[in-house]
């Protein structure tokens, strides 16, 4: 990833959580790759995808809360009220996380009983088109 491709993803990812305090940095151990924080906490990872010829990133959060609570500790991460779950049509394991009327991922069960998540975004280049 390049410094031009680091900007607009945190241009990107600071319009979808309606949060200007992200920060996308290149990740020192792979060039490849990309971490997300907020302060001095890491939050996430973004990794390139090129195959066929197809540049797209894949943004991956580990949540470690359950379900009864998921929303909650999103909004109060990301310091906005625009962010929802939305559950998923015959799906138990995954629903969908909403900023506003945005989509913006799937967030998956990690285990069976629910203790903790991944949030999973995919972002494609021309997704970064306006940023």
């Amino acid at each position: 990833m390049d410094k031009i491709e680091l900007r607009k993803l945190q241009e990107f990812l600071r319009h979808a959580f309606d949060n200007q305090t992200l920060r996308v940095s290149l990740d020192p151990k792979d060039s490849e790759a990309a971490i997300v924080t907020m302060g001095e906490r890491q939050i996430a990872r973004l990794t390139v995808d090129d195959e066929d010829g197809d540049r797209s990133f894949a943004f991956e959060m580990k949540i470690p809360v359950g379900r009864e609570v998921l929303q909650e500790y999103l909004r109060r991460l990301f310091e906005t009220d625009k962010l929802t779950i939305v559950a998923r049509a015959r799906k138990a394991d995954s629903v969908e996380l909403n900023c506003g009327e945005d989509f913006l991922g799937v967030i998956s069960a990690d285990d069976p009983r629910g203790n903790s998540y991944t949030l999973q975004i995919a972002i494609l280049d021309f997704d970064l088109d306006d940023f």
